[in-house]
């Protein structure tokens, strides 16, 4: 049987960086690939109803053996962030001994001052990046432990369970990981997204996320005759942006703060676009950033009325605490797994989102438990194997606590 650290290693060879700017599902091509391998690996681990679709959605489902046990599901997506994934060559550093981690054969350095919670892992064998690309714990992690945990299951086969049903979804990293969800072939009465960070995460709220692009237009003239009709839409770009709250961006917010987030910016004289990110847990913030944002576009259009300047707003998604609420048996039955695996459960906010958020909306509510990686989405990645061995059992003790649970008569 692979270990979690056999398969993680494998999971992370394969290049899967969703693309924002494709209108193919899945975004990218790499994600198909990977799909196809994790479907022989899962018809050789025994599953059923393994399926493929022509969208990237991979499901199948590990048969029960307590009829009256509710059918649940596990999750994990298949695509990697915006940041370099090609060639991603993962570093063991076994049995860590405190100080700086150097990454790979550069300069680049994982650094204790900047990140203190390497001292909760003394001792421990962390996976890291060679400082060129992210390392893929988000998600392949994620996945590596699910397929692990079912491996285990479907080896001890006296081990009670109801059925398990497996989902890998593409393009979560950009948003689309539940839009096109087999809702029809994956009839779990409940699911749990495995993406969520260091060991002992729970979560079950998250931020209602939008999307804003604001498109500048201007008038190019020569710069040699421009005086009184040159409209530089770069200039008024770079005004708009400055003109953005510096207390309310990712870095300067923390707990339950939302924040305005610039990804993206490009342009030319002619014209140009800022694409911001908008986050707030709860509903009237939400709306309130979204008017905000409206607001500075009509402003800046009125003080400037010869350039044109629009905004499009997309939601996203939204917290799914309203519809996990009305379930909390299925948190604290992943509170009692974590628990019988020797972890601490750590229930907070997650400050982003999880297909589980809407999915959640769509009639299957889905928290999020963790992987156990620290540092997503960059070259200071890394994951502790422990912690995913953790993962491991925390799902396989979450099926056994699930098989005896009944609804309230």
């Amino acid at each position: 049987m692979d270990t979690v650290l056999e398969r993680f290693l494998r999971y992370v060879t394969f290049h899967t960086r969703s693309d924002a700017t494709s209108h193919t599902c899945p975004s990218s091509e790499g994600q198909r690939i990977f799909a196809r391998a994790l479907r022989e690996e899962m018809i050789q681990l025994g599953l059923i109803e393994v399926t493929l679709d022509d969208h990237g959605y991979l499901t199948g489902c590990l048969p029960g053996n307590q009829p009256e046990a509710p059918a649940i599901g596990l999750i994990a997506h298949l695509d990697t962030a915006d940041y370099d994934a090609e060639q991603v060559v993962p570093q063991l550093i076994e049995r860590y001994q405190g100080g700086d981690i150097c990454l790979g054969k550069g300069d680049e350095v994982l650094a204790i001052r900047d990140y203190r919670v390497l001292k909760n892992y003394l001792g421990q064998d962390l996976i890291t990046t060679d400082g060129t690309t992210l390392l893929g714990a988000d998600d392949k992690a994620g996945i590596a432990e699910i397929l692990t945990a079912v491996a285990y299951l479907q080896a001890d086969p006296a081990i009670p369970r109801g059925d398990l049903w497996i989902g890998f979804t593409p393009d979560e990293e950009i948003g689309r990981g539940a839009d096109r969800f087999p809702l029809a072939r994956f009839p779990a009465q409940w699911a749990y997204t495995v993406d969520g960070g260091e060991i002992g995460e729970l979560e079950y709220e998250n931020f209602n996320g939008a999307s804003a692009t604001i498109r500048f237009v201007g008038n190019n003239v020569h710069p040699g005759t421009a005086k009184g009709s040159l409209i530089n839409s770069q200039t008024l770009a770079a005004r708009f942006h400055a003109a953005m709250p510096t207390t309310e961006t990712p870095e300067a917010t923390e707990g339950d703060q939302g924040f305005f987030h610039l990804t993206q910016s490009n342009g030319s004289v002619e014209e140009s676009t800022l694409h911001y990110l908008i986050r707030d847990f709860a509903d009237q913030g939400f709306s309130a950033r979204k008017a905000e944002l409206a607001q500075r576009v009509a402003a800046m259009q009125a003080e400037y009325p010869k350039a044109r300047i629009e905004l499009t707003l997309t939601d996203s998604y939204r917290n799914m605490r309203s519809q996990i609420e009305p379930h909390m048996h299925i948190v604290e039955l992943a509170k009692a797994a974590m628990e019988a695996a020797d972890v601490v459960p750590k229930i907070k906010p997650i400050r982003g989102g999880t297909d589980g958020a809407r999915l959640s909306f769509m009639g299957l509510p889905c928290p999020n438990l963790f992987t156990g990686g620290h540092n997503f989405h960059g070259k200071h990645e890394f994951i502790p194997v422990q912690s995913m061995e953790k993962a491991v059992t925390t799902l396989i003790e979450l099926v056994k606590v699930t098989a005896s649970w009944r609804p309230a008569s």
